[in-house]
């Protein structure tokens, strides 16, 4: 979170806002009940849906002053911005969930979202509530929120055999994610970037470190 979000959104909104935020972890739940097609599917009609009421609230007056008045105080600056036309938090969660569904195998994505869900919230409540030293463009204690919450996420997640390797795979990728979420407001939205980043890196590593896991992700079903 920038300073210029901070100063237009309330803590106790911000709460509410990560609140919901939570609620995206059906995303992974659901994800790994069901095959990846029907997750595409789902997941493609209701990215649609918001990604349709999300540019109501930009180009359509009428709407978008009704959308405001229920919705308006957990939107952050950049996301009112009426100039840059930005879409808001939620329907990058959608749009990120979509895509990453579609490009990694479902334990890599089960990993990553779930730190994004879980550790993005983190570090926005921990580093706007007790962040006191600056790291990079953000606060030192928000992004240690983000690592340490990131860490016992990968514990718990699932893995191919369960070997330590895989969890000192996950424990690097949570360390590149915390690193992209702090530096990523500007160039990405960091509900793409984090999810993305991680997948990225433990899908390299698995290549690099444990090339026979690696073929079992590719050829089991997503």
């Amino acid at each position: 979170m920038t300073p210029s979000d901070s100063a237009t959104i309330h803590y106790r909104d911000e709460v509410v806002r990560k609140l919901i935020h939570l609620c995206s972890l059906s995303i992974p739940i659901v994800y790994y009940f069901i095959p990846r097609t029907d997750a595409l599917i789902i997941l493609g009609a209701v990215t649609a849906f918001a990604l349709v009421v999300d540019l109501l609230r930009q180009f359509s007056g009428r709407f978008g002053k009704i959308f405001h008045s229920f919705l308006g105080f957990l939107l952050r600056k950049h996301e009112l911005d009426q100039k840059k036309k930005n879409l808001n938090g939620a329907t990058y969660v959608l749009i990120s969930a979509l895509i990453c569904v579609f490009v990694f195998p479902k334990v890599i994505f089960i990993t990553a979202f779930t730190i994004l869900i879980i550790s993005d919230s983190m570090a926005a409540l921990i580093g706007r509530k007790f962040g006191k030293h600056k790291f990079l463009s953000k606060s030192l204690e928000g992004t240690l929120a983000f690592f340490i919450s990131a860490i016992i996420v990968v514990f718990f997640t699932p893995k191919i055999e369960g070997l330590h390797l895989e969890f000192l795979i996950g424990i690097i990728a949570a360390g590149v994610a915390a690193i992209v979420e702090n530096i990523s407001y500007g160039w990405m939205d960091d509900n793409l970037s984090i999810p993305v980043s991680i997948g990225l890196t433990m899908w390299g590593l698995y290549i690099w470190w444990l090339p026979h896991l690696d073929l079992i992700l590719r050829n089991v079903p997503r």
